[in-house]
């Protein structure tokens, strides 16, 4: 419901609370989250994971169907209200407060064939667009493993487009523990690496992708460390065609994470039937 009367600025401690969640520290001591923007919004009421909605009153009058967010307490804010709480250079007017998400590992693996893994992957733009990309290609879950950035980071949340609330989001310090939890789901882990013996074209060709799969990304510069290369089933290498240098994050694991929901979705053959994982 909405609350009526004069729009709150950004001193009411309301207002003030929300915006302390711009921080990693106060996200995790309240298990709270900021989400900005309409689309990203409307999908998190769609869930039921918004707890309070912020609108000004133009985004209000461009958008009054949010004004009805069933189970969210729904307040109007000063258009400087809403730019303190937000982290774009043109803010929409529109902020929810929503739970936290992360999950443990073991808690978000079980019953899907495809999960994303990424291991202390820096940068949120990237973790974002895989959350999106994890999300179109059918994926039931990405794992932030490691020294991985916040999933509830607001970079990230605007990366994802909205996709952060389709997928089953993990979340575990230690990387190892993570694919254990893969494991466990009956995943095998496939680790993408540029300097892996084997290509993408190789274990497709091998039927190796139709078997449920954890693909293993790692960080934008260093890439995978040598313990997790050795803990996965196979290293696999996004091949290069032509004279690019390599491809960053995102667009390797799109690459990937289709690959693999296509040998999902194809038929299969008696050829295939019994291939899968198989530690090196």
């Amino acid at each position: 419901m909405t609350e009526p009367g004069v729009p709150y600025t950004e001193r009411t401690p309301r207002v003030a609370a929300a915006r302390q969640l711009l921080r990693r520290r106060a996200r995790e001591r309240a298990g709270r989250f900021l989400v900005e923007g309409v689309q990203a919004v409307r999908e998190a009421l769609s869930c039921g994971s918004v707890l309070e909605l912020f609108v000004t009153e133009r985004a209000a009058t461009r958008h009054p169907d949010l004004l009805d967010a069933p189970g969210a307490r729904v307040s109007l804010i000063t258009e400087r209200a809403a730019a303190g709480l937000s982290g774009t250079a043109t803010p929409q007017g529109v902020v929810a407060v929503c739970a936290a998400l992360g999950r443990p590992a073991a808690d978000v693996t079980g019953g899907t064939r495809l999960v994303a893994v990424l291991a202390d992957v820096a940068d949120p733009g990237n973790a974002g667009t895989v959350i999106r990309v994890a999300d179109a290609a059918g994926a039931g879950a990405v794992l932030f493993a490691g020294d991985t950035v916040d999933p509830h980071n607001g970079k990230c949340v605007r990366a994802s487009t909205g996709s952060l609330f389709h997928v089953a989001v993990g979340v575990e310090p230690d990387p190892r523990l993570a694919l254990a939890a893969c494991r466990r789901a009956g995943l095998q882990v496939l680790a993408a690496d540029a300097g892996a013996g084997r290509d993408l074209d190789d274990v497709l060709d091998a039927g190796t992708l139709v078997a449920p799969t954890a693909w293993l990304f790692g960080n934008e510069a260093q890439g995978l460390d040598r313990e997790l290369l050795a803990a996965a089933d196979h290293a696999v290498a996004v091949p290069l065609h032509g004279r690019a240098e390599s491809l960053n994050l995102a667009t390797a694991a799109a690459v990937c994470l289709y690959a693999s929901a296509r040998a999902h979705r194809r038929p299969r053959s008696p050829r295939t039937d019994h291939l899968g994982s198989g530690h090196n």
